[in-house]
């Protein structure tokens, strides 16, 4: 595994040990080179609520760039707000807030969840 990875992935665990605390439900995003993930976690991170990702049948955009991010917030705010749940914390696995995790983030805040 690269160094790079390496680090991301302390900073994940770092992070996801302060969300644990919380009692809310935790939104957790992958970003791979060609397509990008987002899971809904219970708080405990046991369970999965729901999912979305490119790899989707309907999904619009088959890439892994900013429209499909977009796309993939929208999308998960709103199976979020089906099964009831309107308040989440924000997971970014380690990733700096910044291109295609900002773009996600604000397009499910844009959707109606709150971060």
């Amino acid at each position: 595994m690269s160094e790079k990875n390496i680090s991301r992935l302390r900073r994940a665990k770092r992070t996801r040990m302060k969300i644990r605390e919380q009692a809310t439900p935790r939104l957790s995003v992958y970003r791979s080179s060609k397509n990008f993930y987002a899971q809904l976690f219970d708080n405990l991170g046991s369970n999965i609520i729901t999912s979305a990702s490119t790899l989707e049948k309907d999904a619009k955009s088959k890439n892994n760039n900013m429209d499909s991010a977009k796309d993939l917030g929208k999308k998960i705010a709103e199976r979020a707000l089906e099964n009831g749940i309107k308040k989440v914390v924000f997971d970014r696995s380690g990733y700096k807030y910044h291109g295609r995790i900002k773009a996600f983030a604000d397009s499910a805040r844009e959707a109606g969840l709150e971060f």
